[in-house]
C-alpha cells in the first residue's frame, strides 16, 4: 500500500510561492484526470506514490497528467526523442519573470492577453507559452528553428481550445538568428524568455548526459537516452550557450524600443561575467540576475532592459490599461 505523506513534509520552500508544484505531486488526482498515467505509478523506497524517473514513458505520461489536471490542457503529446520538460522547473520561470513584470505596476503581476510575451526556442513542447498563458491569460509567439517542432506545436494548440489564439509559432529561418526575422517591424513584447541549447556540440552534450546518467544511479548500457529526451537542436548549437546569449544580446539592442524586459537562462555562474561584459557593451540600463532554486539545482536567469524608469511607466502605462 502506498503511504501518503504528511502535506507539511512534502512542501517545496525553494519553489516560487505561486508555483503550483510546491507539494509532492497528488497521483490519485492525476490518475483520476488521466487514467493512464495509473500502470506507471509505482511506490518510492519509502513506500509513497512515484514514477520511474528514467523511464521515458512514464515521464512523458506524468506530464500529461499534470497538463490535463492543474494546467487544463487537454491534449499535448511529443514527437519521438524531442524534450520532455520537468514542469515544475519551467512553472518558475514563468512566475519569477511575472514578479519582474509586476515592478512598478499597482495592480501586480499584470495578467489578461495585452502582455505579450516573446519565446525564443519554444520546442515541440511549447511548454512556456502553455504556462503563461494558463497562469496569467498571458498572448504568447513561440519561435524555434525546427520545422518539426513548430509543426507539433501549431498540433497542440489547435487540440486545445483554451489555447487558440493566445499562442502563435513562428518558424526562425534564418540560421544563426534570435530575434531578426522573428519580430515584425511593427511588434511589441513586454517580455522575451528563452531556455537556450546549452552545449556547443553533440559529444559536449552526451558528456552532459552521461553526468546526469551518473548522478541518477543509470547504467549507460541501459539507458541510451535521459528521460527528458532531446533532438541536436534542443540541447547544443555551433558555439553553445555563450554564443547563443551573446547573439540574442546584440540582437535585443536593435529592438529596445520593442521589447519592456529581455530575459534567457543561463547554465553556469561562471558564464555571467561575459553576459554582463555583453550587456554593458550594448548599453542595457538595467540588468537583473534571479536565482531559481529547484532541489539541489540553482538556475539562474539574467533580464535586462534598454528603457529608461520613465519610459517603463509609460509603456506600463499605454500598453497595460
Amino acid at each position: 500500500m502506498l503511504k501518503k505523506e504528511k502535506k507539511a513534509a512534502t512542501v517545496k520552500t525553494d519553489l516560487h510561492p505561486r508555483n503550483l508544484h510546491r507539494s509532492r505531486y497528488d497521483f490519485d488526482a492525476l490518475t483520476a484526470s488521466l487514467p493512464a498515467l495509473k500502470p506507471f505509478v509505482i511506490p518510492s523506497p519509502v513506500g509513497t506514490a512515484t514514477i520511474d524517473f528514467s523511464n521515458a514513458d512514464a515521464v512523458k505520461m506524468l506530464n500529461k497528467a499534470i497538463l490535463k489536471q492543474m494546467y487544463l490542457i487537454a491534449h499535448w503529446d511529443l514527437p519521438d526523442n524531442y524534450l520532455c520538460p520537468p514542469i515544475p522547473g519551467r512553472a518558475d520561470y514563468i512566475h519569477y519573470m511575472a514578479d519582474l513584470l509586476a515592478e512598478g505596476h499597482k495592480a501586480g503581476v499584470p495578467i489578461g492577453e495585452q502582455i505579450k510575451v516573446l519565446d525564443i526556442g519554444t520546442g515541440a513542447n511549447v511548454i512556456y507559452p502553455m504556462l503563461g498563458h494558463t497562469t496569467y491569460g498571458w498572448q504568447f509567439v513561440g519561435s524555434d528553428i525546427d520545422a518539426i517542432a513548430i509543426r507539433n506545436a501549431r498540433k497542440i494548440i489547435d487540440e486545445n481550445p483554451n489555447l487558440k489564439g493566445a499562442i502563435t509559432c513562428r518558424l526562425q529561418v534564418a540560421s544563426g538568428r534570435v530575434f531578426r526575422q522573428v519580430v515584425q517591424a511593427d511588434e511589441y513584447f513586454d517580455l522575451t524568455m528563452c531556455n537556450p541549447p546549452f552545449h556547443s556540440s553533440a559529444e559536449e552534450a552526451m558528456a552532459g548526459t552521461n553526468r546526469k546518467w551518473k548522478n541518477l544511479g543509470l547504467s549507460k548500457t541501459k539507458h541510451s537516452q535521459l528521460n527528458f529526451g532531446g533532438q541536436s537542436k534542443e540541447l547544443w548549437c555551433p558555439g553553445g550557450e555563450t554564443l547563443f546569449i551573446d547573439t540574442m544580446i546584440s540582437e535585443s539592442a536593435y529592438l529596445g524600443k520593442q521589447c519592456l524586459w529581455f530575459s534567457t537562462l543561463v547554465s553556469k555562474k561562471e558564464k555571467l561575467a561575459g553576459i554582463y561584459k555583453a550587456l554593458r557593451k550594448v548599453k542595457a540600463l538595467d540588468i537583473r540576475t534571479i536565482e531559481m532554486t529547484q532541489g539541489q539545482k540553482t538556475i539562474r536567469a539574467v533580464a535586462w532592459t534598454f528603457q529608461t524608469p520613465q519610459a517603463q511607466a509609460e509603456w506600463r502605462a499605454k500598453r497595460w490599461t
